[in-house]
C-alpha cells in the first residue's frame, strides 16, 4: 500500500530542507524519519503509528492524515 495517496497532499516547511509535498503515509514517514525537528511529542508518535497502519491497511488514509498534521501543528511546521 505505499503507493496509497491522500486526497489533499501537504505541503510542510521544514528548516533543513525547505518546503516537501507530503502525498501520503508513504511520504510522510519519510518526512518523520528524515527531516522532523529533533523535537519529538506524542502527536509526532501518533503519526508514525498512525501511518505504518494505514500501509498495513489497519487505518485509513485520512486517519493518517490528521494525525500527521496534527504532529506538524505540534512541531510549528509550516503547512500550505
Amino acid at each position: 500500500m505505499a503507493n496509497e495517496k491522500w486526497n489533499d497532499p501537504i505541503r510542510v516547511g521544514f528548516e533543513t530542507v525547505g518546503a516537501h509535498t507530503v502525498s501520503g503515509p508513504f511520504d510522510a514517514l519519510k518526512c518523520l524519519s528524515e527531516f522532523w525537528p529533533s523535537v519529538r511529542g506524542l502527536r509526532y508518535l501518533k503519526a508514525r503509528s498512525t501511518c505504518r497502519a494505514a500501509l498495513d491497511g489497519r487505518k485509513t488514509l485520512e486517519e493518517a492524515r490528521a494525525e500527521f498534521v496534527a504532529a506538524a501543528e505540534e512541531a510549528k511546521l509550516s503547512l500550505h
